[in-house]
């Protein structure tokens, strides 16, 4: 049985519009090579130039993860022959990065573990490489592009916990907005280190898996790589150090190259940038940026407003959702007078998490757009604060809610104009119900039958089924709490309250 020990090297690109060291812009998909100037192409003689946003993103990151940030932080450049970097050298952060020795919990299985991170790191990305046939074409938008790094120190022992991180990191910068989060695209990327060795033993020889694309590789590629390790190790050989690939079309890590140290980049201080000593007022745009981060927020609507875990796991992993369920809630509290902030919260829950989820599902609207939905939460709120109150059906509901959405109207109006409001007048009721009397003779009088005979499941049934008559000659309008009470006095009348 052997110990494992996991850390993750997790790339993000920052949401700057501009690259970090130049006025190049900063984006996704443009045309190849068109968002390059001589910085950072890395022709002689040109400056870099810091973009304190990129700065301000990488310290609210560090703050979100328990770092802390120095009172000086400088570059340096990082030496290396690599085709996607023209000057031949990364400018990087190595002796005091933005944001060092922070921690971070995560929950799961295992219950929480404490992730300590080793640092937060600001520098510029490499361009990309496309290789097609014999030829490698080289795009260089991506070149300088604000890119940092966090660095955690080896404290998880399965793909699992790795991939919990993963995604809870990525939670946590969307939320902040400093990056996309999207791996598909590259602004989030992993590489993971992974050892075993006996237990008690320390460290073993260290083996990086490069360029992990998704939460779900990271925790495939880690355990395959710890099984694959030990099965060296039983074999009486050793784990060699090396970078390794992830084969997602073979579900297995491949050889790559030797393992490089870190000594073999010779950093040496960066001289064209000067050194950056964050003031008051700095720090101060930092701490107003910051925002209730997904775990804490979770939490609390599970305290405040009584949804389950689970709920409140699906109402938090977008910002944008969270927001528009706490502004449904406190919208329906000041139209409905007749709910509590549990109750309205349970409704707009349930309401959001079935037939709104669903919707922009088939919509093809993102939990994160939810803001552009033509649903507003005004709206949202009083559909959901008519069926509480019992002026409106569940059915009538979704009908109104249907045609809002399509027609782009606020679903009140269209409960008037189609006459969908509930009846929950009595009086009116019991003239729908004596027709029902009338009509079902029969089945009434089986309905008493059973209630003589103590057969209660047979009257319930016949009850249920009396209820749905009465119901349909209202195209579901009477509120079927009083129609249910009302047919019950008529089965119970010649018996005794049976």
């Amino acid at each position: 049985m052997y110990q494992s020990f996991i850390g993750l090297e997790v790339h993000i690109h920052l949401l700057t519009k501009t690259k970090v060291f130049c006025g190049c812009r900063s984006a996704f998909g443009d045309e190849p090579n068109a968002n390059v100037c001589p910085v950072c192409l890395g022709y002689p003689g040109v400056l870099p130039v810091l973009n304190r946003e990129a700065v301000k993103m990488g310290c609210m990151v560090a703050k979100a993860l328990n770092c802390t940030i120095p009172e000086k932080t400088w570059f340096e450049r990082k030496q290396y022959f690599y085709p996607d970097m023209t000057k031949n050298y990364q400018i990087s952060q190595f002796a005091s990065p933005l944001g060092q020795n922070g921690c971070v919990d995560i929950e799961g299985t295992w219950g929480v573990k404490r992730v300590r991170i080793h640092e937060c790191h600001l520098e510029e990305d490499a361009g990309k490489m496309i290789h097609t046939g014999a030829v490698s074409l080289l795009d260089y938008n991506r070149a300088g592009v604000s890119l940092l790094e966090i660095v955690t120190e080896p404290d998880m022992e399965t793909g699992e916990q790795a991939e919990v991180f993963i995604q809870q990191f990525r939670r946590m910068v969307r939320y902040l907005g400093v990056c996309d989060g999207n791996m598909e695209e590259g602004s989030l990327r992993a590489d993971a280190n992974v050892s075993i060795n006996l237990p008690g033993k320390g460290l073993g020889k260290k083996v990086e898996i490069k360029n992990l694309n998704s939460s779900r590789f990271v925790r495939l590629g880690l355990n395959y790589e710890i099984e694959r390790q030990a099965k060296v190790l039983d074999a009486g050989k050793a784990v060699t150090q090396e970078t390794r690939l992830w084969n997602q079309n073979r579900d297995q890590t491949e050889p790559m190259r030797h393992k490089e140290n870190a000594q073999d980049y010779r950093y040496f201080p960066e001289p064209d940038l000067p050194v950056f000593e964050p003031d008051a007022a700095f720090l101060k745009s930092v701490e107003d940026a910051m925002v209730e981060l997904p775990l804490p927020r979770q939490k609390r609507l599970e305290n405040e407003c009584g949804v389950s875990p689970e709920q409140a796991a699906i109402i938090c992993e977008e910002r944008a959702f969270a927001d528009y369920f706490e502004s449904a809630v406190a919208a329906a509290l000041r139209i409905s007078s007749g709910l509590d902030k549990k109750s309205a919260a349970s409704r707009i829950a349930n309401w959001l998490l079935t037939d709104i989820k669903h919707i922009l599902a088939r919509d093809g609207v993102a939990l994160s757009a939810i803001g552009s939905f033509t649903l507003t939460v005004d709206r949202f709120a009083r559909l959901v604060a008519m069926t509480a109150d019992g002026s409106l059906s569940t059915k009538n509901a979704k009908q109104a809610l249907e045609l809002a959405l399509s027609e782009d109207r606020d679903p009140a109006v269209i409960i008037r104009e189609k006459g969908w409001e509930q009846i929950t007048d009595p009086a009116k009721i019991a003239e729908v119900v004596a027709l029902v009397e009338q009509e079902e003779a029969a089945t009434i009088a089986e309905a008493r039958e059973a209630a003589a005979a103590k057969n209660q499941k047979r009257r319930r049934t016949l009850a249920a089924f009396l209820v749905g008559k009465a119901l349909e000659k209202t195209q579901g309008r009477a509120d079927p709490r009083v129609v249910g009470k009302q047919m019950q006095a008529i089965i119970d009348a010649v018996n005794g309250g049976a």
